[in-house]
């Protein structure tokens, strides 16, 4: 009997040399206690190496979608051809029943057979000649790393754990930023306090102050790199009238120093904000195009990674980041919120106040749908979120001019509140034909008169008396 061994260096071929051996398995690992011993019960007959690191993935993969790779056929056609009658252990059942149907070569699968392959495990290094252990323990390690990836499909683009890191650091560094600025414009005030009106961004505030320092130097500073011409003469002609007070050389040093910091760090937030668009480009682009790359980002670290806001409706994607008002309403039986972070994209901000929730609503449907292709689809394109956002643009500006869609094709034709009747051709049974009695008869029925109604009446008083008092 022969064996098929697999290994992560290739593939070997064992000669069975007592058989007698598999009818008591359960002392089997006694005769592979050393590799003295082992060499008695199988002999290696042909090993064949992976040339490189893919050809073994794979056959590591054709071996777990239980199908031949082409290092195995030629195995089989080497065997084949020297020892077409003997039959084959293998440990997978399945590559078992493929190799007889295609070489017409018995296999045999069982416990036994699984015994003999984990006693033949423990002592391969020795059975095997020519190749050293620490080769084997290093394709085993890289051909465990490379199996894993092929089964996770892992890229390193679609890491998302990176988003959630960086749009936290976004979020802290916007807070700082603002202080900074606001300590910077504060403490510059005492000494110039018409600059802070005239130059309301911050970055360009923390350069003019760097620049300048003392604000008697205005006159004789170029601010045309970082000023227009009408605010710079501005800043200049506020700088010679002036109400604020003088300061020392170590607090305008120290102001300066705390401008350096604002600089720096307003560049630093400018290239992770590239990063993260980046990022959401790569690693979900139809939401990308759908909210932008801040709300999706943050809707993914709300959530706690892609995979997780996949499992989201679109009902919870709409009010994700409204949790709290979402309890108290409830709890509160007031009304629920209509929005969450998904107010802040773009189209909900240029929908008016009226069409903001509808707007959100439609809005969270689609990037539910965009974010489940992202974190299970194998395609890279924004086709999907294109398409989305040119179908809610032209609903937004439908909403917005009062038009109105047919739902449906049976709308065309206007309702008609008429009288319902029945037009079918069934003649209703006349029920007058079944009278034999003439009309004159009823005529003279119902024309009775009042005298004979008069007694018929008394007599039927008379009868309810007389029940009343048992006579």
């Amino acid at each position: 009997m022969l064996v098929l061994f697999e290994t992560a260096a290739g593939y070997a071929v064992f000669k069975l040399l007592s058989e007698k051996k598999l009818q008591k398995a359960e002392n089997l690992f006694n005769d592979f206690e050393s590799p003295e011993t082992a060499s008695k019960v199988v002999k290696l007959k042909h090993f064949q190496k992976f040339g490189d690191m893919t050809e073994a993935l794979s056959a590591a993969t054709a071996a777990v979608e239980g199908k031949m790779s082409k290092t195995l056929k030629k195995v089989m056609k080497k065997l084949v051809a020297a020892d077409a009658q003997e039959e084959l252990a293998v440990s997978d059942a399945k590559l078992g029943n493929i190799i007889k149907e295609k070489y017409q070569l018995p296999c045999v699968s069982n416990s036994s057979i699984q015994e003999l392959m984990r006693c033949i495990r423990s002592q391969v290094d020795s059975l095997i000649t020519g190749l050293p252990q620490k080769e084997i323990m290093a394709m085993s390690l890289g051909l465990a790393h490379s199996l894993s990836r092929y089964k996770l499909k892992f890229s390193p683009d679609k890491v998302d754990t990176m988003i959630v890191q960086a749009i936290s650091l976004l979020d802290d560094l916007d807070k700082e930023l603002n202080n900074y600025t606001m300590r910077a414009r504060e403490w510059y005030g005492w000494h110039f306090p018409e600059l802070g009106k005239l130059i309301s961004d911050n970055l360009a505030f923390a350069k003019v102050v760097k620049l300048m320092g003392d604000r008697t130097e205005a006159a004789s500073t170029d601010f045309s790199n970082i000023l227009p011409e009408e605010v710079e003469q501005e800043v200049k002609d506020a700088a010679e009238i002036s109400m604020g007070t003088e300061i020392s050389v170590e607090d305008l040093e120290n102001i300066k120093y705390l401008c350096d910091q604002v600089i720096d760090i307003t560049d630093y937030r400018n290239q992770l904000y590239d990063y993260l668009k980046n990022r959401m480009v790569a690693i979900a682009p139809n939401v990308t195009i759908l909210v932008g790359e801040l709300v999706g980002a943050r809707l993914i670290a709300h959530a706690g990674s892609l995979l997780n806001l996949a499992k989201h409706p679109s009902s919870t994607v709409q009010i994700l980041g409204a949790e709290k008002a979402l309890f108290r309403a409830l709890k509160t039986k007031k009304d629920t919120p209509k929005y969450g972070l998904i107010y802040h994209a773009s189209l909900v901000g240029h929908s008016s106040t009226k069409l903001k929730g509808k707007m959100s609503r439609m809005l969270a449907a689609k990037t539910a749908l965009a974010i489940r292709v992202d974190a299970l689809g194998e395609d890279t394109d924004a086709e999907l979120g294109l398409e989305h956002r040119a179908k809610l643009e032209l609903r937004l500006k439908d909403l917005e001019e009062g038009k109105t869609k047919k739902i449906s094709g049976t709308g065309k034709a206007k309702a008609k509140w008429d009288k319902y009747e029945n037009k079918s051709s069934i003649k209703t049974y006349d029920e007058l034909a079944d009278s034999t009695i003439s009309s004159l008869g009823k005529k003279r029925k119902h024309q009775e008169s009042p005298k004979e109604e008069q007694m018929e009446t008394e007599k039927s008083q008379e009868g309810k008396y007389s029940l009343r008092h048992g006579e």
